[in-house]
């Protein structure tokens, strides 16, 4: 399997690998904190009993956290011209309430407009915001 993700990887033009090593990060780290995103909104909703904003909104809070330290420290470090921690950190969070703001609009499309349960929002905040902000950190918060 080595030799098989090896031979991948020469693949991959020399203009595209820092690209590509972003997007493998992002993924194995992107996936860690949306499921601890999800796993805090659930469990609001569930054993906390909050209302599917507020849930939303603890769980966004506490995702952003923990987000901020592994994106800068990991999953994009050296990209960019590196920026002060206030000014990466005060676009992050810029960039992360415009996740917010899509993460909140599912849980309202699911609980209020469809009258669905709002854990079926877990979907998309796991399949279609982590893609926007992806872009959002590349092109402009660690720039």
């Amino acid at each position: 399997m080595r030799d098989g993700l090896v031979r991948l990887w020469d693949r991959v033009p020399h203009e595209h690998r820092e690209l590509a090593a972003q997007l493998m990060r992002y993924g194995v780290v992107g996936v860690g904190v949306t499921l601890f995103q999800i796993a805090i909104f659930n469990l609001a909703l569930g054993a906390g009993h909050m209302a599917p904003l507020i849930a939303n909104t603890v769980a966004t809070a506490a995702a952003m956290l923990i987000g901020y330290t592994v994106h800068s420290r990991f999953t994009f470090e050296g990209h960019g011209s590196g920026g002060s921690a206030a000014r990466t950190g005060g676009k992050f969070l810029a960039a992360n309430m415009v996740g917010f703001a899509a993460n909140s609009l599912w849980v309202w499309l699911f609980s209020a407009v469809l009258r669905w349960s709002p854990h079926w929002a877990s979907l998309p905040v796991f399949f279609v915001t982590p893609a926007l902000l992806f872009w959002l950190n590349r092109k402009w918060v660690f720039d």
